[in-house]
Parts: C-alpha cells; sequence; structure tokens
C-alpha cells in the first residue's frame, strides 16, 4: 500500500499502513471466452449492471471466498467510485506501482509536441501490450509485509520519445481503432467476437449478447446514467 500511496495525494490514499499487502488483478484477452461467455451462460445478469462487472464480481469475490476465507480482504473494483464520485482505486497507478504494466503519462514525453494539450495516459502490459485490462484491487487488510518484499520496476516496453508520442496520440485521438494496443507485440489480442462487444456502446451490448444468444429475449435493455455509461465504454 505504501507504494500506491507514496505517489499519490493524501486524498486518494488507500486508508491501510504502508506495509499491507495489496495485490492488483488483471484480466488477460483470453478472460472473454473463459470466463464472461460461460458466466452468461451459466449465471445470467442481474440488470441493470453492466455484464462484465458482473462477470468480475463474480470471479474475484469467488476466488477470494474460497482461498481467503480467513482472512479480512478490501475488494475494490475499477468501476466503483466513492461517495464523493472519486475512483474506489486508480487502476492504472496500481498497476504501474505493482511492476504489472508502466502506466506511460504525457510527462513520460520529454518536448511534448501538443502544445500545453491535455493528454490522458495508458498502461502497457510487456506480453499484452495494450490488450488487457486492470480488474480490481485486494487490500488484505491484517497481512503485512516486510523489508524483504523489494518493489519491481515497471518493464519499460516503450523506451523511445517517438513510440511514446505514437502510442498516446493513438490512444487519445484514435483510440477506436485499437492500433495503441499493438504498440509492442503482443501474446495475444482480443478475438473479433470480443472486438464487437467493446466496440459496441454501452447501451446496445445487450441487444448484441441477444444476437449470440447468450440473453432471453425478454431481456429488456437497462437504462445506464451518463457516468454508468462512461464507467462501462472503457473496460475493453
Amino acid at each position: 500500500v505504501g507504494w500506491y500511496n507514496s505517489v499519490l495525494l493524501p486524498s486518494l490514499h488507500l486508508p491501510y499502513p504502508d506495509d499491507t499487502l495489496a495485490v492488483v488483478v488483471l484480466s488477460t484477452p483470453a478472460m472473454f471466452e473463459q470466463a464472461f461467455l460461460p458466466f452468461l451462460e451459466q449465471r445470467g445478469i442481474q440488470k441493470p449492471c453492466d455484464p462484465v462487472d458482473q462477470c468480475v464480481r463474480d470471479c474475484v469475490s469467488t476466488a477470494v471466498s474460497q482461498c481467503f476465507s480467513e482472512l479480512k480482504v478490501d475488494v475494490r473494483y475499477d468501476y466503483e467510485l466513492l461517495p464523493s464520485r472519486k475512483p474506489k482505486f486508480l487502476a492504472q497507478t496500481a498497476a504501474h506501482v505493482s511492476g504489472a504494466a508502466f502506466y506511460y503519462q504525457q510527462s513520460d514525453v520529454t518536448d511534448q509536441p501538443w502544445a500545453g494539450k491535455k493528454m490522458f495516459g495508458v498502461c502497457i502490459h510487456p506480453s499484452f501490450g495494450g490488450w488487457f485490462a486492470i480488474r480490481a484491487l485486494l487490500v488484505f487488510e491484517d497481512v503485512t509485509v516486510g523489508s524483504e518484499l523489494v518493489q519491481p520496476a515497471p518493464p519499460d516496453c516503450v523506451p523511445s520519445r517517438e513510440d511514446r508520442i505514437k502510442l498516446l496520440e493513438a490512444f487519445n485521438f484514435r483510440w477506436q481503432d485499437w492500433s495503441y494496443r499493438d504498440i509492442v507485440p503482443p501474446a495475444q489480442t482480443y478475438s473479433e467476437r470480443q472486438k464487437e462487444y467493446f466496440s459496441t456502446a454501452p447501451a446496445l451490448r445487450l441487444a448484441l449478447l441477444r444476437t449470440w444468444g447468450l440473453l432471453p429475449e425478454e431481456e429488456v435493455q437497462p437504462d445506464l446514467s451518463p457516468d454508468e455509461q462512461s464507467q462501462a465504454n472503457g473496460h475493453g
């Protein structure tokens, strides 16, 4: 937890001692076929929540209850907000400080070409490029770590200034074409069906799942608020 808190303002800190153990949960491209589609076939969904959110919550909560039933675990999902409307955790920051993926930000580019324009950052994984997602943070409230746990540096797989510019411009200006995800050669990418799902507007995804035969026809389209639609749109 201390690694995370040390790079953030106090208002964004996790409310635990620095030596508390925390684990970042990522999903790989295989999640869609190996977890999400079977979840829909076996469990269905509960309106009006996002289907992927429900799948992630089911997978993570099941794993935590089966593997850590005697421990107190604070599970925070990437889509959850605090009453203040701030996220329960900053997913990309958590991935970076854990060493899981490098969070490339505007400040990582020297002699910026954008004339003061705000550029949003993005995490890149050394094996999956941009074809992954950060899903949850598990804080093991009563588990502490000692000095033997050394913080790993995230793999800098986009080291050149030119490629970092290419990455941030593709992510900020052309994220719909998926190209930023291929900034490094990925071990896996999304399947065509997965691309179709995440390319579909959140409000239309249940209809798409019905055309795939994964939801009954009588399912009613959820009425997502703008905030919910914005959150759901980023889960790919």
